[in-house]
């Protein structure tokens, strides 16, 4: 761990350290744990992460020593500030089962990571688990498969949250890509952009490809020169902010290679293809 690291801590914990407790760590789980060691708000001996598969922890724990494991066990989610639920959708009503006696309603975080579990859900899970009144701060957060390099667009929704707390989870998971507060009744559809959008991406990429081998170059080939005309058209609208058919209009000329690229790309339904596969993971 770098010397040099700075840890953020919010007023609301009266600046003590933070503390994270990361129940699931597959892929999306271990994507964030490995994001977090590299981030500025926990230190790698405040991250506590449990799972129910020892390789899993043995691998993580060899790759950040510090880091507190827990086999299937609970035990340091009553110390956590902030406890995240990575685990998939059918297991969290379990896992709520599991920990409740353990927390501290009035004072922790819980964000989940389950798709398509609401905020309204986990409230009521909390509530029917809980001999306790109060219901804690609820994150609902849907990050996608780029979180593993710290590029995830992550959308964020909260229940119970104050300001203060609000910015806490955004610092968090601006460290593990870019963060978007969105209104809940606006994650089903914020999903089928970012979390379905990066597969459609890496579909064009494959289909793209596939041409790039039938004109005479190597796949590695193709995708590499595909992949990084990928990451310039999306650097070029983000430094811009230009509509995009400005950006076509300037590669496009009377009569040349790529108005016959686009026009064929129309009539076989690209964007009416688009937009059906969109509207079509929403539901």
């Amino acid at each position: 761990m770098s010397i040099n690291k700075i840890y953020y801590v919010p007023l609301w914990l009266n600046f003590k350290s933070m503390k994270i407790a990361i129940i699931g760590c597959g892929n999306m789980g271990g994507a964030i744990v490995r994001g977090l060691v590299k981030g500025s708000v926990f230190r790698d001996e405040d991250i506590t992460v449990s799972d129910i598969n020892p390789d899993i922890l043995s691998a993580v724990k060899e790759e950040i020593p510090a880091l507190k494991t827990e086999l299937d066990a609970f035990d340091n989610v009553s110390e956590a500030d902030i406890v995240l639920l990575a685990v998939k959708p059918w297991l969290v009503d379990s896992i709520i089962d599991r920990i409740k006696f353990r927390m501290d309603y009035e004072r922790q975080i819980i964000i989940s990571i389950a798709a398509g579990v609401s905020i309204e859900t986990l409230a009521k899970s909390f509530e029917k688990h809980s001999d306790k009144y109060h219901i804690p701060t609820i994150v609902r957060v849907i990050p996608n498969t780029a979180i593993a390099i710290r590029k995830s667009v992550n959308l964020i929704a909260t229940e119970n949250a104050s300001d203060e707390q609000k910015e806490l989870i955004v610092k968090i998971f601006d460290e593990l890509g870019m963060s978007i507060l969105l209104d809940e009744s606006k994650l089903t559809a914020g999903t089928t952009l970012t979390s379905c959008g990066i597969a459609y991406l890496f579909r064009y990429v494959r289909a793209a490809t596939l041409a790039g081998v039938e004109m005479g170059f190597y796949p590695e080939e193709a995708q590499n020169m595909i992949v990084n005309t990928m990451l310039g058209a999306a650097e070029l609208l983000k430094a811009t902010g230009e509509n995009p058919e400005k950006e076509i209009d300037k590669v496009t000329t009377p009569g040349g290679i790529t108005i016959r690229g686009l026009n064929e790309l129309e009539a076989n339904g690209f964007s009416d293809a688009v937009i059906k596969a969109l509207k079509a993971s929403k539901f």
